[in-house]
């Protein structure tokens, strides 16, 4: 009888780190592999499925205007509960540091299912930032019974908390989804030639140094968004050259500053959330990215793009040391110096984007599915 495995998620980066995962257990026998969607965020979730084509089995479609983590976690655990009891799997797979992940593995202890953990041991060292991911990842952590790490410090980080059992360094699995969706876009030219219409035809962007920017932690709301944005306008005024293009994300904790202080300049470009293979075909021709996304930071170095981190801490130390990105908070003129000095300095520049990016080869999913079928034919 073929295991049967349960893959939870809710939001965009999941769904992302998850699909290379759930492809290669699909292409593996004996699994039988059933996908479970919390829809915590609903329409960017939505782009994601639809370009790697990933049907859920079970979409709870639990979004409401103005939800809360209180809201998210109640709902989301009651609504497990059903999916658990119809499906009795053998194995839970959740993703990360959401609360969906997190809930997913209380369900999964509930029912004393086992609760696999991909990209398990990131630390940032405040439980309030970020928030609430990092708590998620410790009580995670706690939980889960395979820890399927991306680097050795994140290894360290749960050998630290006395999680010693199962513990597998095998990459970052937003590696194997880069190459794949890059690889998609290649092969399929409508889209290719869509993606590059919107951007030279609707943005009218074609030959200019282009920097890509995203931020949406809560840890930033208010004003450390709205420093963010006053640096951004004041490198956009001091660089006619440069074209600075934000998908700005829908929280309207981030859309009343960013509109606030950013609409009307004109070299700034201020986008609906890209669908993931723009998002891509974009990292892929910035020349710099500014984000305080997490799996940016891991994605943007494959492509030989220096990252800056706009969070005061961040739980991928990794890139930091290794020197593909550089952590320099929200401060308004620490913003400007750093990407002008990027800018200008071609030796720091080259330093960045020519560092090896820590975070994996693009072959974590295949470790994954190799390590469950290594466990469950002994």
């Amino acid at each position: 009888m073929n295991l049967k495995l349960l893959f939870i998620f809710g939001t965009r980066p999941e769904a992302i780190k998850m699909a290379p995962v759930i492809k290669e257990f699909h292409n593996n026998s004996p699994f039988d592999v059933k996908v479970c969607v919390t829809a915590q965020h609903r329409q960017m979730l939505d782009q994601v499925l639809n370009f790697f084509n990933i049907k859920p089995d079970y979409d709870l479609n639990l979004m409401r205007p103005n939800q809360s983590l209180f809201d998210i976690t109640a709902n989301s655990l009651i609504a497990l509960e059903r999916v658990l009891e119809l499906e009795k799997p053998d194995f839970i797979f959740v993703q990360g540091d959401t609360t969906t992940a997190f809930v997913g593995a209380l369900a999964g202890f509930y029912k004393k299912i086992k609760v696999a953990h991909i990209e398990a041991g990131l630390r940032s060292g405040n439980k309030y930032s970020p928030f609430p991911e990092e708590i998620n990842r410790v009580l995670l952590g706690h939980i889960a019974d395979y820890h399927f790490a991306p680097t050795e410090k994140a290894k360290e980080n749960l050998l630290n908390e006395n999680i010693k059992n199962n513990v597998y360094v095998v990459g970052n699995t937003v590696i194997d989804a880069l190459h794949l969706g890059l690889k998609f876009i290649e092969e399929n030219e409508q889209l290719k030639s869509k993606i590059e219409k919107y951007f030279t035809s609707e943005l009218k962007i074609e030959n200019s140094k282009l920097i890509l920017v995203t931020g949406h932690r809560r840890e930033n709301f208010g004003r450390y968004f709205e420093n963010i944005c006053f640096a951004l306008r004041e490198i956009a005024k001091n660089n006619k050259d440069l074209e600075i293009i934000y998908p700005v994300h829908l929280n309207p904790n981030v859309r009343d500053p960013v509109d606030r202080i950013l609409r009307g300049t004109n070299n700034i470009h201020l986008v609906e959330p890209l669908e993931y293979p723009y998002l891509l075909w974009l990292m892929n021709k910035s020349y710099l990215v500014l984000t305080d996304s997490g799996g940016i930071q891991e994605e943007a170095p494959s492509l030989g793009k220096p990252v800056l981190v706009l969070r005061e801490v961040t739980e991928r130390m990794e890139g930091i040391e290794a020197g593909t990105a550089k952590l320099i908070g929200t401060d308004k003129n620490k913003i400007v110096n750093e990407v002008e000095d990027l800018l200008k300095d071609i030796y720091k520049y080259e330093k960045m984007s020519k560092a090896v990016n820590p975070y994996g080869d693009g072959n974590a999913s295949s470790r994954i599915v190799d390590i469950i079928k290594n466990l469950t034919t002994v």
